[in-house]
């Protein structure tokens, strides 16, 4: 365990980067709790753990995703060792799940006293360390890797999940100039704020070589031509109207070509309890619903897609990088980039603007798109270059 008196020395001067006085390792919680965040703690811990003269870091995984498809699956192909402390809180509301996570982590801290909370993306348990270490007293700096994304939006929960995580961190890494300036809007001070790149994207080119020996198409029986579709946000799968209008949507499309969808187990209890009638076919058109995937799995059928249609952020991106049409099935997006200089299309729920946009691509050559500075798989290098500065 770490002095007391040691905690005080580097947890004092919030917001600062003074140099510590003294030569051990920095002590960092890096926490993880939901399938999006793995992809981006695994880069981290590398790092951070080739240098154990400079840090040492520790995972906190809090359990939000809990079942083996869901996480543990992720753990093995992404190589991410076993946690080193699992708080096991589960599904629930989001203030439920998000006081529980609270409850649970302000205990750590307290035990392991850390310099820092490092905490990635938007999720609740994003929001509910960085509430927690910024309320210890003395507080505990916090780091935001995957700062300043805005979608304007606040009645997703993840907006206000970044807003609220931003505004108490001490180093904010942001992946593109739009973060930037949308934390200057916010006055959050030039200092904070380091642009290091992508760490979803170290991931995505550090496995994609072995992503590319999956042979998941055998297993699932597909080749291409596919669509491959993910669908798992509230303003979708729990409005029954917007379900509609996208499952209608995938009926026409999938007469085109098959579409692939691994399920997420919430979409499938939503789809269920609102009695939506899934377009379901067999042979060579149709949709087709599978248990979701590991990383690996995926990516391997992301790289060979004709056309991605997804609500989700990441795979806006990962698509961008892979070259893969995509067609956000949102109104809005926190990655603006994707669309400037990527593949992502938003097209929101309308039926008939979903149908237009993927029967276009399916005319049309592979859009081109232009490299996007700094995702070059060397964001989570550039994280601890900052860090190994501090100490």
């Amino acid at each position: 365990m770490v002095s007391r008196a040691r905690s005080r020395s580097v947890s004092s001067g919030r917001g600062s980067a003074r140099r510590r006085t003294d030569a051990k390792p920095l002590r960092l919680l890096i926490v993880a709790g939901a399938r999006p965040n793995f992809m981006k703690v695994a880069p981290l811990l590398r790092a951070f753990r080739a240098r154990p003269d400079r840090f040492e870091a520790r995972l906190v995984h809090t359990g939000q995703h809990y079942d083996e498809q869901m996480s543990d699956v992720f753990f093995q192909d992404l190589e991410i060792p076993l946690p080193d402390i699992h708080l096991g809180v589960g599904s629930g509301s989001h203030a439920a799940q998000t006081a529980r996570i609270m409850e649970a982590f302000e205990r750590v801290a307290a035990s392991e006293r850390p310099d820092w909370v490092v905490v990635v993306g938007d999720v609740n348990s994003t929001l509910a360390c960085s509430v927690v270490a910024a309320k210890m007293s003395p507080p505990v700096r916090v780091a935001h890797v995957e700062a300043g994304l805005r979608s304007g939006d606040r009645t997703m929960p993840e907006e206000v999940n970044r807003i609220v995580t931003d505004a108490l961190s001490d180093l904010l890494f942001t992946t593109s100039p739009d973060a930037d300036r949308n934390l200057a809007a916010e006055g959050v001070a030039k200092r904070k704020v380091h642009r290091v790149g992508n760490v979803m994207i170290d991931t995505l080119r550090r496995f994609l070589a072995r992503a590319d020996s999956s042979d998941v198409m055998a297993r699932l029986g597909i080749a291409p031509p596919f669509g491959l579709l993910t669908l798992h946000r509230p303003s979708n799968v729990d409005d029954s109207q917007a379900l509609r209008r996208i499952v209608a949507a995938l009926e026409a499309i999938s007469r085109d070509i098959p579409i692939l969808f691994p399920v997420h187990p919430r979409t499938l209890k939503m789809i269920e309890s609102l009695g939506v009638d899934m377009p379901v076919g067999a042979g060579a058109s149709g949709l087709r619903l599978v248990d979701p995937l590991g990383y690996l799995d995926f990516l391997h059928l992301q790289k060979r897609a004709r056309l991605i249609l997804t609500d989700s952020g990441g795979i806006q991106e990962e698509a961008s990088i892979l070259g893969v049409p995509c067609l956000t099935l949102r109104e809005n997006t926190e990655r603006p980039i994707t669309v400037t200089r990527g593949t992502n299309r938003l097209v929101g729920s309308d039926t008939a603007k979903i149908v237009a946009a993927a029967r276009r691509i399916l005319r049309a050559p592979a859009p081109r798109t232009r490299p996007i500075p700094l995702w070059d798989g060397k964001a989570a290098a550039r994280i601890a270059a900052v860090f190994a500065r501090l100490g």
